[in-house]
């Protein structure tokens, strides 16, 4: 199966300069929000094949003009030529937003679908707008993931978790895979085109080798920024000690100082005495 990923920014190539035949070939066309309803309605009329869709945090528009044609897997399952889809949209709630939502809005969203889960057994396909939590997201707080998708992943083990929301628009280090555990993560920033058969055993062991060589370069950064962190505090104690020292000198030396000023002052009160008893004799 032939699977066409779009999110975020409406792909020229599938719309302004379309040709008959381009889209030939793809079995199922998915969304993952922010994009203009007139393009999913666009692809749904040129494409033989169903358009999927879950709401970005910037679809507002889709209340009062929904794309024609397509179907809407907000909240449920969706089952294609037997693969399961399940559609989670939305972002962080960061501003007043109909598809915005805190962590708790979301855990709930996902409670209420433990049936639908339950009876079919899970999901294949996890498909959403905004990433994970702590996997590929932002640092920002309009780009932060959402910890509930890290519980079903964990969870459930889809093949796929197709996402937008993170991309090159606002100057981010963008990243088309991610994976975790044993699914493979696809930003579909724009467009991307996939065998849902293939591209797992293809992608998933080449992530998997990326994470680990750059999980290994960054414990060795993390190493050679400790052994930085020990030299230069063993440098501070060095010069703590250094001025401990010399602070114990200083003290020696002002004591030595005050005991011969005591034992001056001691022999120059003898002397005084001795002369004074020479006179009275």
């Amino acid at each position: 199966m032939k699977i066409l990923a779009i999110a975020d920014k409406e792909s020229k190539n599938y719309w302004d300069f379309y040709e008959p035949g381009k889209l030939d070939g793809i079995d199922l066309i998915i969304s993952c929000g922010d994009l203009n309803p007139d393009y999913l309605q666009f692809l749904v009329t040129f494409a033989h094949a169903p358009v999927l869709y879950v709401h970005g945090n910037h679809d507002d528009r889709y209340e009062d003009n929904p794309p024609d044609g397509c179907i809407c897997i907000e909240d449920k399952i969706y089952v294609h030529e037997g693969v399961r889809i399940l559609g989670l949209g939305g972002s962080i709630r960061y501003k007043n937003g109909i598809h915005q939502y805190d962590q708790k809005e979301m855990r709930s969203r996902v409670r209420k679908l433990r049936f639908s889960l339950w009876r079919h057994h899970g999901f294949d396909i996890l498909v959403t707008h905004a990433p994970a939590y702590g996997v590929g997201d932002g640092e920002d707080r309009p780009h932060n993931g959402f910890t509930a998708f890290v519980d079903l992943l964990e969870k459930y083990h889809p093949r796929y978790f197709l996402h937008g929301h993170v991309h090159k628009s606002y100057g981010r280090k963008y990243q088309r895979f991610n994976c975790f555990h044993d699914t493979l993560i696809i930003n579909a920033y724009e467009t991307h085109v996939f065998e849902y058969e293939t591209e797992y055993e293809k992608e998933l062991p080449r992530i998997r080798k990326k994470k680990e060589k750059e999980l290994k370069i960054a414990e060795e950064k993390a190493k050679e920024n400790q052994k930085r962190e020990l030299k230069e505090e063993q440098k501070k104690e060095q010069i703590e000690d250094l001025k401990e020292e010399q602070i114990e000198e200083q003290q020696i030396e002002e004591q030595q100082i005050e005991e011969e000023q005591i034992e001056e002052q001691q022999i120059e009160e003898q002397r005084e005495e001795i002369v004074l008893r020479a006179a009275e004799e």
